[in-house]
């Protein structure tokens, strides 16, 4: 069965940082981009950050750059997002996505998704 998990998620005052993790099981990892996606409360779900496969790139959205870092682990089929300097504003779920780089487009790259961790930033 295809599964991504997300885990890391919580609550934290802006400034501080949380580290998101997302594994891997069955045939979702290997040859696939991954990706970190987030939907805040009456938003639609935006792209946040993309890694490719192997991991020689990486893309991020405007909002997150140069506080968001992603990358990934292939041995463990893990993808990593580490968050610092968080605000009010990066309040959402947090979804973690496999599928091609064009995910940094649309989500219609995206081919599957986790169930999503919530993350709340206080101010």
């Amino acid at each position: 069965q295809v599964q991504l998990v997300e885990s890391g998620g919580g609550l934290v005052q802006a400034g501080n940082s949380l580290r998101l993790s997302c594994v891997s099981s069955g045939r979702t990892f290997n040859g696939y981009a991954m990706g970190w996606f987030r939907q805040a409360p009456g938003m639609e779900r935006e792209f946040v950050a993309a890694i490719s496969w192997p991991g020689s790139s990486t893309y991020y959205s405007d909002s997150v750059k140069g506080r968001f870092t992603i990358s990934r682990d292939n041995a463990k089929n893990t993808v990593n997002l580490q968050m610092n300097s968080l605000k009010p504003e990066d309040t959402a779920v947090y979804y973690c996505a496999s599928g091609t780089s064009a995910m940094r487009i649309g989500v219609q790259a995206v081919v599957y998704w986790g169930q999503g961790t919530q993350v709340t930033v206080s101010s």
